[in-house]
């Protein structure tokens, strides 16, 4: 019989790094900004697992020593934090789970994310369209709705399945275009290290691997660039969206031992992630339920207007009258869930998790620079994620929307 392994392998291989190749230089470049958010991708994981593109870009750029996430932790509201420079109290994504029209946005129901009326403020994809520009996204949260009557360009309902190596290859694709329909503002997105970080735990070794496998898909984007002449132009910025804590499962902190977090007369809804349980308590219920939350411990529990300032977290609508934060390691639970969890064959191995108060250390986040717009070989003081938006509309030289960050604060990151 016949072999043909080697045939083979050499079209998997022409096949595999296909999308890399480009039909030509790129010449005409104008200022172009590449955000890409590593889900959960800590602020110590480069010097901790020496993920080399990403540690090199690092080295060659600007890192942070660390940005401070916003509270909550999560997600949901801190990608979109990233996008639009406000708080989560002012763009309305106050959690990954979100209460308003009587309605629970959650990031699984489809129909509500692409529903306008949940994303307040302007993204950056949304400035660049209005201002003539043209937006780019393979996966970001917020790019899957019209907002403000605009949306990318070019996006793609958010599908976990898609392979990554396709995310790169299709960026680089969009670069290809003629310079009039080229994309300028582009954003992606890579859920592994966020996956396997709850998995596993921060310190695990699964860990490392999920860190140098997404710095392959960065490899891959570099090369991708280099080949069409533009991997020092191309300004990229790489950040997380939080960080990650270590969880022991024994750390629960059950919420019924405080009050009946079944009765739909005392609070509804009760949105809960274990880090974070928003509390809507039922008119004159309010001060029950605050008064029986009082002895808690490994969590505290504020009414709205309590909370404290440095949160940014204690006004409008969405922020629920009764917020409880567990500390750092712990989780808030029923009853009912921790006894199923407790039968669990993984019950003993310590797992991922983060939401908790955005100082603690280990929810810090990355942010890494790289391009013509940005210093090289530069560690910036810590800063906080609402001033990204502002970076990236200075570089594109838009005019930004209302937000809450500060370019003063990260001034010192750009060449000139």
């Amino acid at each position: 019989m016949k072999r043909c392994g080697p045939v083979f392998t050499i079209f998997f291989l022409f096949a595999a790094l296909s999308g890399v190749f480009a039909k030509h230089k790129i010449t005409d470049l104008k200022p172009t900004v590449l955000l890409i958010s590593l889900d959960g991708f800590r602020y110590d994981y480069t010097e901790r697992y020496t993920p080399p593109t990403i540690s090199r870009l690092a080295k060659d750029g600007v890192r942070a020593r660390w940005m401070i996430p916003s509270f909550p932790t999560k997600t949901f509201p801190n990608h979109y934090t990233i996008a639009t420079g406000l708080y989560p109290a002012h763009h309305g994504i106050v959690e990954n789970n979100v209460y308003d029209f009587g309605e629970i946005f959650t990031m699984s129901k489809r129909k509500e994310v692409e529903n306008p009326r949940w994303w307040w403020g302007e993204p950056i994809w949304v400035t660049a369209e209005k201002q003539g520009q043209i937006a780019a996204s393979y996966f970001f949260v917020g790019t899957e709705t019209m907002i403000e009557g605009e949306a990318p360009t070019h996006w793609r309902t958010y599908n976990g399945r898609v392979p990554n190596i396709m995310r790169v290859d299709k960026i680089l694709s969009y670069l290809d275009q003629p310079v009039d329909k080229r994309p300028t503002m582009l954003s992606m997105y890579f859920s592994t290290t966020d996956d396997v970080g709850h998995e596993f735990g921060p310190d695990a070794e699964e860990t490392k691997y999920a860190v140098w496998e997404v710095d392959g898909y960065i490899q891959r984007l570099m090369e991708g660039l280099k080949i069409r002449g533009i991997d020092r132009q191309v300004n990229i910025i790489i950040v997380a969206d939080h960080g990650m804590a270590a969880v022991d499962q024994r750390n629960a902190v059950v919420m019924d031992d405080y009050f009946d977090t079944t009765d739909k007369k005392l609070a509804d809804p009760i949105i809960t992630t274990g880090e974070i349980w928003q509390i809507f308590p039922k008119p004159g219920k309010e001060d029950e339920i605050v008064r029986s939350l009082a002895p808690i411990k490994h969590a505290t529990c504020w009414r709205k207007a309590d909370i404290p300032a440095r949160f940014h977290y204690n006004e409008g609508r969405r922020i629920a009258p009764v917020v409880c934060s567990s500390d750092e390691g712990w989780f808030m639970t029923s009853r009912e869930r921790y006894e199923t969890q407790k039968k669990l064959d993984d019950f003993g191995q310590t797992r991922g998790a983060h939401g908790y108060d955005n100082r603690v250390q280990s929810m810090q986040a990355t942010f890494i620079a790289h391009g013509a717009a940005f210093k090289r070989g530069y560690v910036a003081e810590p800063f906080p994620n609402v001033d990204v938006y502002n970076i990236m509309c200075k570089i594109l030289g838009l005019t930004p929307a209302t937000n809450d960050g500060d370019l003063d604060r990260v001034k010192a990151i750009f060449s000139k």
